[in-house]
């Protein structure tokens, strides 16, 4: 492992801030102070980039104090010192001033790092109603291109025609645009994304009146997801005149819709908002939106219009934590508002695909083989639920129990109490006088009564399951609802063929196994069924995932699936990253390692058991992702290639041919595995 495996620049994220100083009335050396002391702050938090306020250098609710040339002079002296400061700091500093260029006053965000006026924006729309009387004071900044100016006795880059790019940490590219801005219907921060910045930066005053908190945030969130961008967001706290309005020092920042960190509102003390951008993920995420540049190209490549100014940042690659949370489970939320909504959505999509295959096969039964375990358990209850919506009996789902050499009893017994429970026809049929007679006539050893359990003895048993299912689909005029989930898919841990990789339906296809879980718990929960059901599926939850076709050892312990494969809820998180980002596994691993290294840390999902909750440490956690990367990438295409129909359920994606995934079923997974060993 190299020591560059910890550090977050070498894992492609960038440390932003928004900061909130402590303000004043127009107080300057007092604004440059707090200005300094929050960038060295910043510095000690190995923070990459600072985004201010507007115009805290001169404070901004001043009025008329801005066009006085005694304050426009402090404000260029304390420029002077800010720059003089970075010298010593790592952070690039944006920071909010007035400043005088050609007859004309503007608001302006200056870009600072390492003793050096990288560049300064002005802002575009100003505001001039209600409240605001910013045309009073400021010329607009909307049309300024190709300009420079004179900044603490240095020429820079002046106008809205500027991004910023750091020539040594790849993707810390931002944009920078002020309050007003955000407020318009094309945002100056629409076309910087466009031109590739992938951190968008506000420097805001925005006084604070019931509700506009939400509004900032929407806006936040709204314009971080559209552009596939980071939004750093900063707006005047404490301090600031209040003669006729409040400031609630209201910092955030988002990353492709998400709120990642956010300030303490209404604190007087002065802070940081500090949180770790993903700006890889964040280029992936562009690569894979087409839509993105196909805007970017129908507006004309605003890259070509846009000076990029290029700067040193010098990372040293040391390992400085992550100051971001990372979920445990990617499929499920930990928040109890987002998992009962997000539980909802996916029973509902189950249930509605489902339904509408019933109405286009005019089937009169529908099969299922019922286990007992989680799977069969959820595809059951979905299948209940669809025949309920449809206004068709439950008895003309035909649930098979189909016992084999490992079947165990209470498995079997819970299969039972479940079909009873819900009111479909259960059937029993044993397997193992079918499974005898194949492994005879194929020679096995286990016929003459060797204890040999190879892979053709399990896939006798799976095979004749799923075999027995379908020729009575064609006996009954029903169709075969498949079982198998998403992660089963991704590890091709099913029976290809005439196996559990095949049905005329997979409603479970698109849900990986640790949101089964949830969705069993929820259906609980909010009273889909009646209290019998309940609790017949609050002891299916309690069991271990087997596929019961290997008999007990000699100690009594049954077959385990995640003893042989690695523990699901590692592989969904892996899946999850895998598929939807497109990250390296160096960096899954250590995304992974800060998610489970301490059961201790961070949320878990309501109502997850404490005996459950486990940690993995780093070694664990390669040794199973490259186990799931050779799984996924090289033995188990071939199985996705050939899927059913099924609906997809999460936006992490699903793994049909048809939808998400298009791989190779002879592809190799020698690259991925390489990167992995590199760490």
């Amino acid at each position: 492992m190299t020591d560059r495996f910890f550090s977050i620049h070498a894992q492609g994220f960038v440390r932003v801030a928004a900061a909130t100083p402590h303000a004043s009335a127009g107080d300057v050396a007092a604004n440059v102070r707090g200005i300094i002391d929050l960038a060295g702050r910043g510095h000690a938090e190995a923070v990459d980039l600072i985004v201010y306020p507007e115009l805290c250098v001169s404070s901004y609710a001043i009025d008329d104090l801005h066009l006085q040339d005694a304050l426009l002079d402090a404000v260029e002296a304390g420029l002077g010192r800010i720059v003089e400061a970075s010298l010593g700091l790592k952070p690039v500093l944006l920071v909010g001033a007035p400043l005088r260029r050609n007859g004309r006053l503007y608001n302006v965000a200056v870009a600072i790092a390492g003793g050096r006026v990288l560049g300064v924006v002005p802002k575009s729309y100003l505001p001039n109603y209600r409240e605001y009387y910013e045309k009073r004071w400021f010329a607009p900044g909307a049309g300024c291109t190709g300009l420079d100016i004179v900044v603490a006795g240095q020429s820079a880059p002046f106008g809205t025609d500027l991004i910023f790019a750091a020539e040594d940490v790849p993707d810390f590219v931002f944009h920078a645009e002020i309050c007003e801005d955000y407020w318009a219907p094309i945002p100056p921060s629409s076309r910087g994304a466009l031109a590739g910045a992938l951190i968008l930066c506000n420097l805001s005053a925005s006084n604070i009146v019931v509700g506009k908190e939400r509004e900032r945030d929407l806006y936040g969130a709204s314009q971080s997801a559209r552009a596939a961008a980071a939004y750093v967001y900063s707006a005047s706290g404490s301090g600031e005149s209040t003669t006729d309005l409040a400031w609630d020092g209201q910092a955030m920042i988002h990353e492709l819709g998400h709120q990642l960190a956010r300030s303490a509102r209404f604190d007087p003390q002065p802070g940081l908002t500090i949180a770790d951008i993903d700006v890889a993920r964040l280029r992936q995420a562009r690569m894979r939106f087409g839509t993105f540049n196909d805007c970017a190209r129908a507006e004309g490549d605003p890259e070509t219009a846009f000076r990029r100014i290029g700067f040193a940042h010098r990372p040293d690659f040391a390992d400085v934590g992550l100051r971001r949370e990372v979920a445990r489970f990617p499929f499920v939320p930990a928040d109890p508002a987002r998992l009962d909504e997000d539980c909802y959505e996916a029973f509902n999509i189950q249930v509605a695909g489902l339904a509408k295959r019933i109405e286009a096969t005019r089937a009169r039964t529908l099969v299922i083989g019922v286990s007992g375990g989680l799977d069969s358990t959820h595809a059951l209850i979905v299948a209940a639920k669809a025949c309920d919506r449809l206004g068709r009996s439950r008895d003309t789902i035909l649930g098979y129990t189909m016992p084999g050499f490992a079947t165990g009893d209470e498995t079997k017994a819970n299969a039972w109490a479940l079909m009873n429970a819900l009111g479909v026809t259960g059937v029993e049929i044993d397997i193992r006088p079918a499974a005898n007679q194949m492994l005879a006539d194929l020679g096995h050893p286990f016929a003459s009564g060797q204890p040999v359990y190879d892979v053709t003895f399990e896939n006798v048993q799976a095979g004749l399951r799923t075999d027995y299912l379908f020729r009575l689909a064609n006996d009954r005029a029903g169709f075969v609802i498949g079982t198998g989930d998403l992660s089963e898919l991704a590890l091709g841990w099913c029976t290809y063929g005439v196996g559990d990789q095949m049905s005329h339906y997979a409603v479970n296809a698109g849900v990986p196994k640790t949101l089964i879980q949830f969705l069993i718990r929820w259906s609980v929960k909010t009273g889909q069924f009646d209290a019998e059901t309940d609790r017949v599926l609050e002891a299916i939850l309690g069991t271990e995932i087997s596929p019961e076709l290997v008999p007990a050892d000699a100690s009594g312990a049954i077959q385990s699936t995640q003893s042989r494969i690695g523990p699901y809820e590692l592989h969904d998180f892996f899946l999850h990253y895998t598929v939807r980002h497109g990250l390296t596994p160096t960096k899954i691993a250590f995304l992974a390692w800060h998610a489970w290294r301490d059961a201790a840390a961070g949320l878990w999902p309501i109502g997850f058991p404490e005996a459950d909750r486990n940690a993995y440490d780093l070694e664990t956690i390669r040794r199973w992702l490259e186990e799931f990367l050779r799984r996924f990438f090289q033995t188990s295409q071939f199985k996705r290639s050939a899927i059913p129909n099924g609906p997809k359920v999460s936006a992490g994606g699903s793994l049909s041919p048809r939808g998400d995934w298009r791989a190779p079923s002879d592809g190799v997974a020698s690259p991925w595995l390489e990167q992995l060993r590199s760490m």
